[in-house]
């Protein structure tokens, strides 16, 4: 439980650090001839790549960040195989573990050497399902930034909500934390772990929160790349597949 948790604290980070580029002043354009390295490579290159693909989707920036939603997540696909396969594994293990525990109960040190050799020997990754989560820090960031400097985003409207402006209705933060617990779910039920029922909850909560203080534009951001990982995960975990033997530490 604590492995999981553990996965999902840097998006528990993000409003910190949000909250920390957020300024009661309007904020400043981007000028490449005083940014910094984070403005220059992250928040430039996001912004322009937003007004890019408006131009040529009519001008609506709420496609715009579908597409830029899209494209980020089928970068970042190998973390994302690379966690599902770590992650299913590690529920294969869960009896071997177990074993471990049991027969190591009075041996903190040496639980915790049978337990890494046994991750070796299967090629499991604990800290691989933080990696996607991560990688997508900055762009949440950069994204953030890329609206509030970019006056044509910010105020652009969308559908309903203007991108630059938490939606006053709700119905975005009511999505986002929708979305994500189907999201959830649905990992959940194809992992069959037990565990993940407690964390149902909280992630669509944390996500609602965030969600009413910040502007549209990220809440947008998260439904499109919910809706891309519920998809995603029909894809990967459909039809039946044969389990690999497992290899246990004390196997000959």
């Amino acid at each position: 439980m604590n492995r999981r948790l553990l996965k999902y604290a840097p998006l528990a980070l993000v409003p910190l650090l949000l909250s920390a580029c957020t300024s009661s002043a309007k904020p400043a354009p981007i000028d490449l001839n005083t940014a910094g390295f984070f403005t220059k490579y992250f928040v430039y290159p996001l912004s322009y790549t937003l007004d890019w693909f408006a131009e040529h989707l009519w001008g609506q920036y709420g496609l715009s960040i579908l597409i830029v939603t899209l494209i980020i997540r089928f970068l970042i696909l190998p973390l994302t195989l690379k966690q599902y396969r770590s992650s299913k594994r590690m529920q294969e293990l869960q009896p071997e573990l177990k074993k471990i525990k049991e027969k190591f109960k009075d041996d903190a040190k040496k639980q915790q050497e049978e337990t890494m050799k046994l991750f070796q020997q299967n090629n499991v990754n604990p800290l691989a399902g933080c990696l996607p989560l991560i990688v997508q820090m900055p762009v949440l960031i950069a994204l953030y930034q890329a609206i509030m400097r970019n006056d044509q985003i910010r105020e652009h409207t969308f559908l309903w909500m203007n991108l630059g402006a938490p939606d006053k209705f709700y119905i975005l933060p009511l999505l986002a934390a929708g979305t994500t617990f189907l999201q959830q779910k649905v990992m959940s039920s194809q992992m069959s772990n037990p565990q993940m029922q407690s964390l149902l909850f909280i992630f669509p909560v944390m996500i609602f929160v965030m969600s009413m203080n910040f502007a549209s534009a990220l809440p947008l951001y998260w439904i499109y790349s919910n809706l891309f990982t519920v998809v995603q995960s029909y894809f990967m975990y459909g039809g039946g597949k044969k389990k690999p033997e497992l290899k246990g530490s004390g196997s000959k």
